[in-house]
């Protein structure tokens, strides 16, 4: 049964249709991720769904009596109330300990200083008490924007589980492939103005997703096909004097008026890493304590050429912090953190850090350099941005009307432009869309040197990593070697459980399922050769005269045409006439359709090549 139906819903957003003429309905118990690359309106349309904000046209009707739970991306704190009582004050009326409910949630969740004003909490303290408190409204749907940022591994399983198990309806923004896995069995795809719909959830979204591109194309080929025949039957010199040739005419210019479909535009990382001597980054028992509790403890690695190592652990357990000693942010309390003559450090927060919100998108990049050395060579500022998907409107635009994601992909932009050898990358994943994530991937596997990584996003460390320090919460470290599916398998064994079969083990970048970049969203495959396609030697032989066919049977049928006007008058001769020319156009016709596949199968054959 619908509990929320869109309605012809479209959304102005300056001169931009970020909405044109939506619709769709949503089912009880259904559990949806929204997806689309950043500024799409994925957060736009959660709030049209909330009530927070209208559609410019069109409606959104909520079944009577509907009771919504929102987290929002960006929600107001009362800065003097205390968590425990802003958490528990939405169950007050409810037959359960109000007080003790919300404590369980909020130790869950990582805060158990109950007691300690909003205020004081940090960005993602703030953030998990805000999800807190939105799980424990009683309500018919959760509306949730991004509730994994900020959440560390166990607490992303846990919300997982607790998701699934919720027997009312979830709508989410997440770019968490993994937990859209895990959650999800419908996804809705906003592109270009346009909502797409998959029964699906994420990995069987992606195949659903390339077969409608696929079919897009397809019927784009046939399109361009017909049309060129028909252009070329047009010069031919067609008469217009029958029905049949009329209604021809009115096709051609039908397929003229034809769209090619649009696909959105992907991300193009490019830098110039800057030559790295024989001296990387080294620690030498670095320490640090933050009220007298240690952090760091007495740790030294050196980190090796083309390395991608990341930092994992529960929230506060010293993973920024490290980060930021390797960055030069802050100093350890003992040790020392050495970097060779050659290193260029890029370090990339987990908060942006502030930006004038009145600076315009292109100065802001300016700032940096005004020509930047790419690869292939330089290019201007403003075409770096159009390769990060700022078009030359936005660019003009001052930085306060980015999106959340925008702003974050800007800043990813300016830390790579200055071509470090070492990335230093803290929660890096948080609010970039799924396209740009795929893009990222493949260029920091591609990046010649360093990359070190924080990230709660399991399936961007499968896809990047080759060894994991795990923080045991005490300031020490155990060292996995892998991606994280490869550190839980080696978790379990130490635990005492079974050994994972060669099957199972698909995690790090040795064996981890890779993306098809391009249109196709991010298809998933293993890596293998595809057969090939190719003309078979008859099939060569038939494209070569088929057109010549084709045009011989049309000329048949003018001629017959003519015949039947000629012989209008004789009754057996007309038949025999009608006759022959049934069985001409029957030929015409399939000749027609051997054509269309030709045609298609050789452009897919040249696309290929």
């Amino acid at each position: 049964m619908n509990i929320l139906n869109i309605e012809h819903v479209s959304k102005l957003y300056g001169d931009k249709w970020i909405f044109d003429d939506i619709s769709c309905g949503i089912q009880e118990g259904e559990k949806v991720g929204i997806i689309g690359i950043n500024g799409t309106g994925k957060t736009t349309l959660l709030r049209m769904i909330s009530g927070a904000e209208e559609p410019d046209k069109g409606q959104i009707v909520r079944q009577n009596g509907l009771k919504l739970a929102v987290l929002s991306q960006n929600s107001e704190f009362p800065e003097e109330e205390t968590v425990l009582s802003y958490v528990a004050s939405v169950v007050r009326q409810e037959e359960w300990d109000a007080d003790n409910e919300a404590k369980i949630m909020l130790n869950t969740l990582g805060i158990t200083e109950h007691g300690a004003k909003l205020g004081s909490l940090s960005g993602g303290q703030k953030k998990r008490a805000a999800l807190a408190r939105t799980l424990l409204i009683p309500s018919d749907v959760l509306v949730l924007d991004e509730p994994t940022n900020h959440l560390d591994e166990a607490m992303i399983s846990w919300l997982e589980s607790y998701l699934r198990r919720y027997r009312g309806t979830v709508i989410l923004v997440t770019h968490d492939r993994y937990f859209l896995d895990q959650v999800t069995n419908r996804i809705l795809e906003i592109s270009r103005g346009k909502l797409y719909s998959y029964e699906a959830n994420y990995s069987r979204f992606l195949e659903l997703k390339a077969q409608r591109e696929e079919m897009e194309l397809a019927t784009e080929r046939k399109r361009q096909s017909i049309l060129r025949m028909e252009l070329s039957w047009a010069a031919r010199g067609c008469r217009a004097r029958t029905t049949k040739q009329r209604a021809r005419l009115e096709r051609l210019e039908a397929l003229k008026a034809g769209r090619a479909p649009e696909f959105d535009k992907a991300v193009e990382l490019d830098s110039v890493e800057t030559r790295m001597g024989k001296k990387t980054v080294e620690l030498h028992g670095v320490s640090k304590s933050y009220g007298g509790r240690k952090i760091v403890d007495n740790f030294s690695y050196t980190f090796l050429k083309n390395q991608t190592v990341a930092f994992v652990g529960p929230n506060g357990c010293g993973k920024s912090t490290l980060l930021k000693m390797i960055a030069g942010q802050i100093e350890p309390d003992s040790g020392t953190v050495e970097l060779g003559e050659t290193i260029r450090l890029g370090y990339f927060a987990q908060e942006i850090p502030d930006m004038d919100e009145n600076q315009r998108v292109i100065d802001y990049v300016k700032d940096i350099a005004e020509y930047i050395p790419t690869r292939d060579g330089r290019i201007s500022a403003s075409q770096m941005l159009e390769r990060f998907l700022f078009t030359p409107d936005m660019q003009y635009n001052p930085i306060g009307k980015l999106s959340g994601g925008e702003k974050r992909r800007l800043y990813l932009l300016s830390v790579l432009q200055t071509g470090p050898n070492v990335l230093v990358m803290d929660e890096v994943s948080n609010e970039l869309d799924i396209p740009t994530l795929a893009i990222l991937e493949d260029y920091l596997n591609s990046f010649i040197g360093i990359v070190i990584l924080v990230s709660h996003d399991r399936y961007f460390l499968d896809n990047t990593v080759d060894r994991i320090f795990a923080f045991d919460g005490n300031g020490h470290f155990r060292q996995y070697e892998g991606g994280y599916t490869d550190y839980l398998e080696a978790r379990k064994r130490e635990r005492g459980g079974e050994e994972p079969s060669a099957e199972k083990n698909a995690g790090g970048k040795a064996g981890r399922r890779t993306e098809e970049k391009g249109n196709s969203g991010g298809k998933p495959t293993w890596d293998k050769g595809e057969k090939k396609l190719k003309f078979s030697y008859k099939e060569q032989k038939e494209y070569e005269t088929i057109e010549d066919d084709i045009a011989a049977l049309e000329e048949k049928i003018a001629a017959l045409d003519k015949d039947i006007e000629t012989y209008a008058h004789d009754f057996v001769k007309l038949n025999e006439i009608m006759a022959e020319k049934e069985k001409a156009e029957a030929a015409l016709n399939e000749k027609m359709e051997r054509w269309m596949y030709l045609e298609d199968l050789a452009a897919r054959i040249a696309a290929q090549q």
